[in-house]
């Protein structure tokens, strides 16, 4: 019987394995995403390039800086969405299967991997989605059309929620780090 057990819960133990896929398969689409963002990045710098030209209209020339500031707030939120899918990967592999020991030795390691439990992982990527979620904000904010009073009160009420947001997520961070503002011990 007791061999059994023991192979039982050898078993249940290598289950944790499973994790590998999500572990790759999110690694995988973190190096996609910063692929796609890095394209857009060169194709944005060939455009660039045309906004000095003094061919350009007044008018066109808006467009084309209108344009460039989209794309950029649109590769912020690639990046950060890749940053999140690595973060994900890396947590997953250190929580369920084993520490990266060559990150242990690097002193950027214990900004990015001190993820003691899915509690950490959950509150690192909330802070990364939160982030994402205010670039996304802003790249519709450019977009917006004010048509009527209400519209800039929806729109100023969206962006006191986004600092509301920001500063319980600071608190929060201030509160279970054990630290006060100056960074001192409590």
């Amino acid at each position: 019987m007791k061999n059994l057990e023991r192979l039982f819960e050898t078993a249940l133990w290598n289950s944790r394995l499973i994790v590998l896929l999500a572990v790759i398969s999110s690694a995988l689409a973190s190096l996609a995403v910063f692929y796609i963002s890095t394209v857009d990045v060169w194709f944005m710098i060939g455009d660039l390039l045309h906004y000095a030209s003094p061919a350009l209209s007044s008018a066109d020339r808006l467009h084309l800086r209108d344009n460039m500031v989209r794309h950029i707030v649109s590769v912020v939120d690639g990046y950060l969405l890749g940053t999140v899918l690595l973060i994900f990967s890396l947590g997953l592999y250190e929580l369920f299967i084993s520490r990266i020991d060559p990150a242990h030795h690097d002193k950027a390691a214990s900004r990015v991997l001190d993820i003691r439990n899915l509690d950490d992982l959950k509150t690192r990527l909330a802070k990364v989605v939160l982030m994402i979620l205010v670039v996304r904000y802003f790249e519709h904010a450019l977009a917006m059309k004010f048509h009527r009073p209400a519209d800039l009160i929806y729109f100023a009420g969206g962006i006191a929620l986004i600092g509301l947001a920001l500063y319980l997520t600071h608190a929060s961070e201030n509160r279970d780090g054990g630290t006060e503002r100056s960074g001192a011990p409590r």
